[in-house]
């Protein structure tokens, strides 16, 4: 089991884990953007949470991070405690180590470089505390505002999979791009 902080700051946001308490805030971010989130995340369809599933929800994350099984990090103003987003990293190899970061933002905050500076921050925090090999970013090819998150930081393109699953609305086959750095 590693050690390591449970949150670090940029230069306008407090990133750390979910912890118990959090759900009446990540319901509002998550309940503002339900329909932005549920063009690209399956989570934001179907009927919206309610505070207590967000907060059953956070509980579930802030066990899996402190398992070290998956590492979600809420995403704060600094000196509040008004969610901007979220991410994180998942889908963990520590005997690499490599993660996969992901991300979304609330509706409100958008286009403002939020998810930009966490992501270059997680990145940082990824590499310089965890001791990652390499860090990955994949997005739907569609998605043109996520796969520029990866671009402006310099992630290599190392490629797009081709029919590699379904839209999660239409059932079409989708493509999946990826982003790494190592």
């Amino acid at each position: 089991m590693r050690d390591f902080p449970h949150s670090f700051e940029t230069e306008r946001l407090t990133i750390r884990c979910p912890l118990p308490g959090d759900g009446a805030e990540l319901n509002v971010a998550i309940v503002e953007s339900w329909d932005e989130l549920g063009q690209w995340l399956p989570f934001a369809t179907g009927t919206k949470p309610t505070v207590e599933e967000s907060e059953a929800n956070v509980r579930r994350a802030y066990l899996k991070f402190l398992d070290r099984e998956d590492l979600r990090l809420s995403l704060f103003l600094k000196g509040t405690n008004t969610m901007v987003g979220s991410s994180g990293l998942h889908r963990i190899d520590w005997k690499v180590p490599r993660f996969e970061i992901g991300y979304w933002v609330q509706t409100r905050f958008a286009r403002q470089g939020y998810i930009t500076e966490a992501v270059a921050g997680v990145t940082d925090f990824a590499f310089n505390v965890l001791g990652a090999k390499r860090v990955e970013i994949r997005c739907d090819a569609e998605n043109v505002r996520s796969a520029a998150v990866p671009r402006r930081l310099g992630f290599v393109h190392e490629g797009t999979l081709r029919n590699e699953s379904r839209h999660h609305l239409t059932g079409q086959l989708r493509d999946t791009m990826i982003f790494a750095k190592v």
